[in-house]
């Protein structure tokens, strides 16, 4: 048996395995289901264990990997799932939103004394603001053209913020300050609403809570209208305009939706960090984030969070090989390129759109519609 059918077997087994767990899924009471969930909500926040850690990550304190990178990719890789992976556009520049949070916490706490909270609400509107303001007269490119124009914005707000005395140019800003604590609520020794600057743990229970909040509203937008929508746009956006579907105001929802889940999650970090400076967002952020994506299986949130977690995880668990461990993290993204090139998680519809030739990712991919397209578009449609 050659090499490739090795490989073609094995991974036709782990579908039908992956498919079977989905089937038996959807068929589970709801009282089963909110089980699950509650265990995996408790499990998040039981992580930061310092046993465990000797294990995950033995050269860096992993309550601090956890926050960061492996909280804040898990957060920022749903976001641009709901533009890559559930509405078919394909953003180069996802770090912009992230960005944009983190300079209103930075500055809206330093210079107008808000505090957290507040800060949260107005980097979440300033950051969807933004996405329409980038979508509005870009939305109507797509493929090459899209990725490129939103390379392009994702540079010219880091740029400007370098070049901006204003808002601490390439010094950035200092002095960032932390969410408002509460004292005297101690679970296993441990402060869980002291916001200071030794223990990460606080600041990593409140991304559980954020990303938690923020999957269940994901997850209510894929099951509505809108992700019939852009279900719809993905597979074949001129027959989903023929059907009806108001494509561009459901792009321009998607580019809002997912700016401004990096716009939280850019508040989120900017409290625990202190300090902010353009260098923390670079490109190479918006390429690894769309490397979780893809990874794990765009278009499904159980593999968009597979994905970030490894991509986090993958290159401090191998801090110990100095400059060969990013070595190590290439060679394990080519192995899961070889091996699972939907993804490791992917939806049924995403790998059925491999199977037809459109690379997974709908109008990313080459343009083969495929015979769900229709069904889709009329869904969205009514």
């Amino acid at each position: 048996m050659s090499t490739n059918s090795t490989i073609t077997n094995g991974r036709n087994a782990f579908g039908a395995f992956i498919d079977g767990v989905r089937d038996r899924w959807a068929k589970a009471p709801t009282w089963q289901r909110w089980t699950v969930y509650v265990l995996l909500f408790v499990i998040a926040l039981l992580l930061p264990n310092d046993s465990l850690g000797q294990v995950m990550s033995p050269y860096s304190d992993w309550a601090s990997v956890l926050f960061f990178p492996i909280g804040t990719y898990v957060v920022l890789a749903i976001g641009l799932n709901v533009v890559v992976g559930q509405a078919g556009l394909l953003d180069l520049g996802y770090v912009a939103f992230f960005a944009i949070g983190g300079y209103s916490m930075a500055l809206l706490g330093t210079r107008l004394g808000l505090n957290f909270w507040e800060i949260l609400i107005v980097g979440v509107i300033l950051s969807a603001a933004s996405g329409v303001l980038l979508g509005g007269p870009t939305l109507r490119l797509r493929g090459d053209y899209l990725a490129i124009v939103t390379l392009g914005f994702g540079e010219i707000v880091r740029q400007t913020a370098e070049n901006t005395d204003a808002i601490g140019g390439p010094r950035g800003i200092a002095g960032i300050p932390h969410p408002p604590s509460f004292d005297g609520v101690e679970v296993f020794g441990v402060q869980i609403f002291h916001y200071g600057v030794l223990d990460p743990r606080p600041y990593y229970y409140l991304l559980v809570v954020v990303a938690t909040a923020i999957i269940i509203f994901v997850k209510r937008w894929e099951k509505s209208r809108v992700g019939r929508a852009w279900a719809a746009i993905r597979e074949d956006e001129d027959a989903a305009e023929v059907m009806g579907v108001p494509t561009f105001k459901f792009k321009l929802l998607a580019f809002a939706i997912g700016a401004s889940i990096g716009g939280a999650m850019g508040v989120v970090w900017a409290g625990k960090t202190i300090s902010i400076n353009p260098n923390d967002f670079l490109f190479m952020l918006s390429a690894t984030i769309l490397a979780a994506v893809v990874l794990g299986g765009s278009g499904n949130i159980p593999g968009v969070v597979l994905g970030a977690f490894l991509v986090g995880w993958l290159p401090e668990r191998f801090r110990g090989l100095s400059d060969y461990r990013i070595l190590v993290f290439g060679a394990a993204l080519v192995a899961l390129m070889i091996f699972r090139p939907e993804g490791l998680l992917p939806s049924r519809r995403r790998r059925a759109e491999l199977a037809e030739g459109t690379g997974g990712m709908g109008s990313l991919g080459a343009e083969v519609p495929g015979p769900e397209s229709q069904p889709a578009a009329e869904g969205a449609a009514k």
